[in-house]
């Protein structure tokens, strides 16, 4: 298996057949396996070699899509830089990855450029979408134009392919190692549990590609041969225009952006009925919005996802059918049954398996677990044993095998769609001369699912606000992380030891 195989058995179908749409730019499957094969070639002739690390810091767009299967195409590394991330945090990834060529389209040259100066390791930036580039950088569609394809490597399946970083409890993203043959074996794992036809369409690829989860919606579709559509930056207004205006049948939502497109969808009257199939993860679909979506459209399928960067990305699935049974309306609250390709089991502290209904922590084993954190054996270790992916999320197991979260180990927040970890969050706060102590947790909110939400003590005699407190997190970290909102207290509730009861804190805010 290789990540290239679904372009070229497209091409070998429908040569002519459109392929990638993005805005009014579109290729040909023909089309793509060219520039594709050209990409890689323009690679290697900046001296990149097979194993090396290759960057993108761009929004979705129909250079990402040539990027992903040229860097494969090579059997190169595609590692994308998260762009919500703050200059610190791309730093960090470009360094510790190795990334010496970085593609970026024209709104990010300027952010581009500083990580250039910053990183030593960083010696070329190949630019598109830009007006006017600086003379030191490459102009991605001339460079293009003069190089030659290459023949596919048909890399390795169990080389690695992709090295994707995720936000740390401790500050310091992590490198999740994944090769092409766990990518696919989760990708195929979730075609065959899904029940549907998986037959060719029009995919749309909303959430950001530097997230595996998109990522992996984006082989999908290749191995489908479905038409790739592109949406850069989220607003409603643009994709309920995209779903009406490309005839889309298919995408990767969250939950809050499924209710916001219904809304904007009703308000101005424009046709989403072209869905066939909405995937959605992050968290579960309230019950009110899965009855207004069937009662809307009663033929269209919902699938839901969980798991994680780790485990490229999918450990169970929550059926159509499952979203549509009237005996048991409990299982919407749930994640699903483990995927076809997983095995998934509640264990005690002791990696013991619990009894159904007993709450534990959620491990999952399955040849789509990472083949381990990028130059971090410790870490490592401490997440895999014995094959089994702790993934630190608490849940329980029903009779049948439905899996039901209820904490996280690791205090992630999901915040429209986005991972915070609020240790994180709790690092950056404590830099400030005025608090004392605080804690971050997620509150339930109606727009984003969960807001990050800082509970501060202060020091004495201080006054900062909320607002203050807010910019000055989001001046050392993404912006996206830092606390919606700020509480002040005389003292936050503590364990015998002292450990902070974030337990009793949520159970205060909900």
């Amino acid at each position: 298996m290789y990540l290239t195989q679904g372009l070229h058995r497209s091409v070998q179908r429908e040569p002519d057949a459109i392929a990638v749409v993005d805005g009014q730019r579109q290729l040909t499957f023909a089309q793509l396996e060219s520039r594709v094969a050209r990409l890689a070639g323009m690679f290697t002739s900046y001296g990149l070699d097979r194993g090396d690390r290759v960057g993108i810091l761009a929004t979705n767009c129909l250079e990402y899509v040539e990027y992903s299967f040229a860097c494969a195409w090579a059997s190169m590394v595609a590692s994308p830089v998260n762009n919500r991330w703050s200059p610190d945090e791309m730093a960090f990834h470009i360094e510790d990855a190795g990334i010496t060529v970085l593609l970026v389209d024209g709104p990010r040259l300027p952010a581009a450029l500083e990580l250039r100066d910053r990183c030593a390791v960083l010696e070329t930036v190949i630019v598109f979408g830009a007006a006017d580039l600086p003379g030191d950088t490459v102009d991605y569609d001339s460079a293009l134009a003069l190089h030659g394809p290459i023949p596919d490597t048909h890399a390795d399946p169990d080389a690695l392919a992709l090295l994707m970083y995720t936000g740390g409890t401790t500050g310091r993203p992590k490198g999740v190692m994944l090769s092409a043959g766990q990518i696919l074996t989760s990708v195929l794992g979730v075609l065959a549990g899904s029940g549907e036809p998986n037959l060719p369409g029009r995919s749309l690829h909303v959430a950001p590609l530097f997230h595996l989860a998109a990522f992996a919606g984006l082989v999908q579709a290749s191995v489908t041969g479905s038409v790739h559509v592109l949406m850069g930056d989220f607003t409603v207004e643009k994709l309920v225009e995209t779903i009406a205006e490309k005839k889309v049948t298919q995408s990767l939502l969250v939950p809050t952006m499924v209710q916001a497109m219904l809304e904007y969808a009703d308000r101005t009257g424009l046709p989403i009925d072209s869905l066939t199939s909405i995937t959605y993860g992050a968290s579960p679909m309230p019950e009110p919005l899965v009855r207004r979506l069937i009662e809307r459209s009663p033929d269209l399928r919902l699938r839901q996802g969980y798991g994680m960067t780790e485990l490229a990305p999918a450990a169970t699935l929550l059926r159509d059918d499952d979203h549509r049974n009237p005996d048991h309306p409990e299982r919407l609250r749930s994640v699903g049954r483990a995927a076809p390709h997983t095995e998934v089991r509640i264990v005690d502290a002791t990696g013991t398996e619990l009894p159904r209904g007993d709450i534990g922590e959620v491990v999952v084993r399955g040849s789509n677990v990472m083949m381990g954190y990028w130059n971090n054996e410790a870490e490592t270790a401490h997440a895999v044993r014995s094959g089994w992916m702790h993934t630190g999320d608490l849940g329980f197991m029903d009779e049948h095998g439905y899996v039901f979260l209820v904490d996280r180990l690791k205090d992630m927040i999901i915040s429209g769609g986005e991972n915070v970890y609020s240790a994180e969050v709790e690092a950056a706060l404590s830099q400030h001369p005025g608090v004392s102590s605080c804690a971050v947790i997620g509150v339930p909110d109606d727009k984003w699912g969960e807001r990050v939400h800082a509970v501060v003590v202060r020091t004495p005699e201080n006054n900062s606000s909320g607002d203050e407190l807010r910019d000055f997190v989001g001046e050392r970290i993404a912006r996206y992380k830092a606390p919606r909102s700020v509480d002040f207290v005389d003292a936050l509730p503590l364990s015998p030891v002292g450990k902070i009861l974030k337990r009793t804190l949520r159970e205060t805010y909900r």
